[in-house]
């Protein structure tokens, strides 16, 4: 296996489970920082660093030379900080809850935005003081305060990366650059590709659906494609619905993604830009519609119930240092959260592949979040549909 693939397999795994693994959140209080005592306040000073963090995190976040010797940024964390790192791999957002739900062996873990208000809410995390984490001054700001990670004006973590899921497309089926999702969700447009059409499987597809129809149909007044009412879903099912005629196969694995394309068994659908960096560039191309995308941006957290407080900071303050963020995100295929990592990078077009910085790019991207029943989007006379009931339309949807 080349090692591109296994940076494809690793991202796969990640994004795919990313998706998969949400359920409903479970309201609860906020709870401490820095012990296992409730509270909700930041840590305001760090001791000394205790020898030790346990980090639970996706595949392909903390490597350590292990799978591959030429891909280590954890030897030097160990190195410069005296905290030795020891760390489990999850599979899923919901075995990931429980894990730090049922145990308090790990300090520190890597959420997706499906995941980090879960956390939250559970008080299974603890709010952050930024100004302990001094790197975090050069993240992009774009990335800070999000609503994934920010309750009451509270942080609970430092973003890692970010990414889009975007439009891919055979050159030889398209005379120009499409511009717009309507060439797999307009039935008259779609039509024409029938059953070379793909689409990402997981309910969280459903958002992609809803940011069309938030530019295609303004009487329906979606604001957020994860804060849909029940006429708002009942529409992204039945747009669903109709491409569903049209859909050659929904993917998960994004290396046969990346096979048929090649097999030209599909010709048009969303991917992602690690997955688009193994085709022929002369033969597919990769794009943004005009009515833009859904994504991620993982966060890392500290655990509510660590006795290594200090350690988990100066984690958290590595992993967003340039050179370390440019090893960890180039590798996984995403862009770097820190505005310094780019000098770092391996590849010299690196950053500019994955839009890093590019603030234009970022407007465009509707980061995965959790459906939930308080809509998420300001509203406060209706309620909203949660993941559970996303997930019984998403099969309803695929029949």
């Amino acid at each position: 296996m080349s090692k591109s693939n296994k940076h494809i397999i690793k991202r796969a795994t990640a994004l795919v489970f990313a998706a998969a693994g949400v359920i409903a959140m479970t309201g609860c209080g906020a709870t401490s920082a820095g012990s296992s005592t409730s509270g909700g306040t930041a840590v305001q000073k760090l001791g000394k660093a205790e020898g030790e963090v346990s980090i639970l995190a996706w595949p392909g976040y903390v490597e350590d030379g292990s799978d591959d010797p030429d891909v280590d940024w954890v030897s030097e964390f160990e190195q410069d900080t005296g905290c030795q790192v020891t760390s489990k791999t999850y599979g899923t957002s919901d075995e990931a809850y429980n894990l730090i739900k049922t145990s308090d062996k790990y300090d520190v873990i890597a959420a997706s935005g499906d995941l980090t208000l879960r956390l939250i809410n559970s008080g299974l995390v603890q709010p952050v003081n930024t100004d302990l984490i001094p790197n975090y001054k050069d993240v992009y700001s774009f990335l800070k305060n999000r609503d994934f990670n920010t309750v009451d004006g509270k942080s609970y973590g430092v973003p890692h990366g970010y990414g889009a899921n975007l439009l891919m497309y055979n050159k030889s089926d398209f005379s120009k650059e499409p511009t717009s999702w309507d060439v797999v969700f307009n039935q008259s447009k779609a039509s024409q590709f029938s059953g070379k059409v793909t689409a990402y499987d997981s309910p969280i597809y459903i958002a992609d659906a809803a940011i069309y129809l938030m530019a295609h149909k303004p009487e329906l007044k979606i604001k957020n494609p994860y804060a849909l009412d029940e006429d708002q879903l009942q529409a992204a099912v039945d747009l669903l619905k109709e491409q569903n005629k049209n859909v050659g196969e929904y993917w998960s694995d994004s290396l046969k993604l990346a096979q048929a394309f090649q097999s030209g068994d599909t010709v048009v659908g969303t991917g992602w830009q690690v997955v688009y960096n193994q085709l022929d560039s002369s033969k597919f191309g990769i794009t943004t519609p005009s009515e833009g995308v859904t994504g991620w941006s993982d966060t890392w957290m500290i655990s509510s119930k660590t006795k290594h407080t200090t350690c988990a900071y100066k984690w958290l303050d590595y992993i967003d240092s340039p050179k370390a963020n440019a090893q960890a995100t180039e590798y996984f295929g995403e862009a770097p959260a820190n505005k310094n990592a780019c000098q770092y990078a391996s590849d010299g077009k690196f950053c500019d592949v994955y839009h890093a910085g590019d603030e234009e790019f970022e407007k465009k991207i509707w980061y995965w979040n959790t459906p939930i029943k308080q809509c998420i989007d300001g509203r406060t006379d209706v309620k909203c549909t949660d993941y559970t009931e996303w997930t019984k339309a998403w099969q309803e949807i695929k029949g």
